[in-house]
């Protein structure tokens, strides 16, 4: 099907994918600040003390609580943002994570407030996953319904870039931290600089998304009465239950490895091969600098082979390279573990990269961001949310990481079965779904 979307100048696609990336950065930055606290210190501030891997547990069961109020919040975002636009729900959903990680960064400990700790730790956990809902489906829908559409995967792919970055800087100060601190002043108060910083990095998000201009194709649609007339959601579930289980299938390599090749293995590090915080933190910290350019070069990738192709590079690919990785972080050594990380990673995105744009595909303009956001957050509850948790389950009853290595295969083939059963999009109109 030939393209017809609204073509934008190269300067407007430029300050989009820009204000979407900052954005997105922002968002994951603190997303992934909590997952790898929860890795590292959360167990012992805000749970009763006990076995070491019991703590990492119960911080990993509260770190699954945000995935599961991200479909609420995928929910609630894409029925507005379908029916009022992309822009205003994308400056919504930054305010609140920012506000729910600065939360964070002055909660009380559970040797100050007992129980009162781990609840009021949740209910942050609540309100940061319930913005990442609405998030995602925002930032890659303004891009994607921007720009060219013989390039959309490469500029779609940019918002994804997002998520390495914010890892990266998220590793890179709790690394700095680890490095320059004790364990037990880091313990005691360090950890909650990182979480405090978010708020510079909200008002620098804001100000950059406050000066987009909403999506052309929205604006298109909206002209021609085109939002939707009922509930999205009623609409996406009833004439796109296929695109919806596609997406979610495709989702399980993606998520499960890219919580395991990032935050799993700074417990795996620590609890299991008695390394220091700094060993897996430094190895993500390589691979995540990595993963930030990989992502638009399989972006890129995917507008001239077709999103299907690239994507079952990644699946294959994790699914197969889940067993060196643990082999090669089982060795204790730094640039070992780094390349199994990094290797890691660069494959992952041969999934992320495409993402963005083929999840567009899948939806029409009425329902999209409802759409995107439902098959991407619902994922997220089983593959992403409960990853880290079945992980450390497994290496507690196992004792080996192989299998964990095993768990991330399953995923593999649930995603490779996902996305060959489903014909390319790469071709689509948006304009004409």
């Amino acid at each position: 099907m030939t393209a017809t979307q609204p073509v934008q100048t190269r300067a407007s696609i430029v300050r989009v994918v820009g204000a979407s990336l900052v954005g997105t950065t922002v968002e994951w930055y603190d997303f992934f600040l909590y997952g790898v606290a929860a890795s590292v210190v959360f167990g012992d501030l805000f749970f009763p003390k006990g076995e070491q891997l019991t703590g990492t547990l119960l911080s990993f069961a509260t770190f699954a609580v945000g995935f599961f109020a991200r479909p609420i919040g995928g929910v609630v975002f894409g029925h507005f943002g379908d029916r009022l636009g992309r822009k205003q729900l994308l400056v919504l959903s930054l305010l609140m994570m920012g506000l729910a990680t600065f939360a964070i960064g002055l909660l009380p400990t559970y040797a100050q407030v007992g129980a009162l700790a781990p609840i009021l730790l949740t209910v942050l956990r609540l309100i940061q996953g319930f913005a990442l809902g609405g998030e995602w489906g925002g930032a890659v829908l303004i891009v994607s319904e921007h720009g060219d559409p013989a390039r959309r995967g490469f500029w779609a792919s940019w918002p994804q870039a997002g998520a390495p970055a914010g890892q990266l800087i998220a590793n890179g100060v709790l690394a700095g931290l680890a490095a320059f601190q004790s364990d037990a002043d880091f313990n005691r108060w360090g950890w909650r600089i990182p979480f405090l910083l978010s708020a510079v990095l909200v008002l620098v998000g804001l100000w950059v998304r406050l000066r987009i201009e909403e999506s052309p194709v929205f604006q298109q649609a909206r002209a021609k009465q085109e939002p939707a007339d009922k509930l999205p959601l009623l609409e996406v579930l009833t004439q796109y239950p296929r695109e919806v289980l596609t997406a979610m299938g495709a989702r399980m390599a993606e998520n499960v490895s890219y919580y395991i090749f990032t935050i799993v293995i700074a417990t795996y590090a620590k609890e299991h091969l008695g390394m220091s915080k700094s060993f897996a933190l430094n190895a993500v910290l390589i691979g995540a600098a990595v993963h930030f350019f990989a992502i638009p070069l399989w972006g890129a990738l995917s507008d001239r082979i077709g999103r299907r192709p690239v994507y079952l590079i990644g699946a294959v690919g994790v699914g197969v390279w889940g067993f060196l990785f643990i082999t090669l972080v089982d060795t204790k050594n730094f640039a070992l573990a780094a390349l199994a990380v990094t290797v890691g990673l660069v494959l992952h995105g041969a999934m992320y990269g495409p993402q963005a744009s083929f999840f567009t595909e899948l939806f029409g303009t009425r329902v999209r961001y409802s759409g995107v956001s439902v098959g991407y957050q619902l994922a997220s509850i089983i593959a992403g949310g409960l990853a880290p948790f079945i992980a450390v389950a497994l290496l507690k009853t196992y004792d080996s990481g192989y299998a964990i290595a095993v768990y991330i295969a399953v995923c593999a083939v649930i995603s490779i079965v996902a996305v060959t059963s489903y014909s390319e999009t790469h071709r689509r109109d948006l304009t004409t779904l």
